[in-house]
């Protein structure tokens, strides 16, 4: 009787430490999408912190250095919420608001890497990386959706 619950006891346990591993590693993992507002609010406290923000490239802000490689571009503004999104009609459209809008809050990104082939005006950027002290927010990897570019594909895909 003894080792059958010296058995169960053990058993629990790495139950029990597998699910602490998984609990503790998916809050170490799991980043929040920002929106610029919502970096730029965090103020100092934001500097240093691996965050993820997103936005809607500046075409005319993208400089790209070969020799370096080195990016920078300027993202705008755009609603974090999809339901939002959705009702000023959606991302598409949202991205060439918040591109033409002089008044939405910008962010200028550095990445240090080749330039993304996607990287174009009104693409969405989604940026993991910190905010430095200088108001840049220096990119680790940079991910780019240009919905434009899938939506006419997505039709003639459905119907093979």
């Amino acid at each position: 009787m003894r080792n059958r619950s010296s058995t169960v006891i053990a058993g629990l346990l790495i139950v029990a430490a597998v699910v602490v591993l998984m609990v503790t590693r998916t809050e170490s993992t799991a980043q929040a999408f920002l929106t610029v507002e919502e970096l730029q609010g965090l103020g100092t406290e934001a500097v240093g912190r691996n965050v993820t923000v997103s936005g809607a490239v500046l075409g005319e802000s993208i400089i790209y250095d070969a020799t370096a490689p080195r990016v920078s571009f300027t993202i705008a503004q755009v609603p974090g919420d999809l339901q939002e999104v959705e009702r000023a009609g959606g991302l598409e459209h949202v991205l060439h608001l918040a591109a033409q809008d002089p008044t939405a809050a910008h962010l200028e990104i550095i990445y240090a890497g080749a330039k993304p082939d996607m990287l174009r005006h009104e693409a969405q950027a989604i940026l993991r990386g910190q905010l430095a002290a200088d108001g840049r927010f220096y990119a680790d990897e940079v991910l780019l959706k240009c919905p434009s570019r899938y939506e006419e594909a997505l039709p003639e895909q459905a119907g093979e």
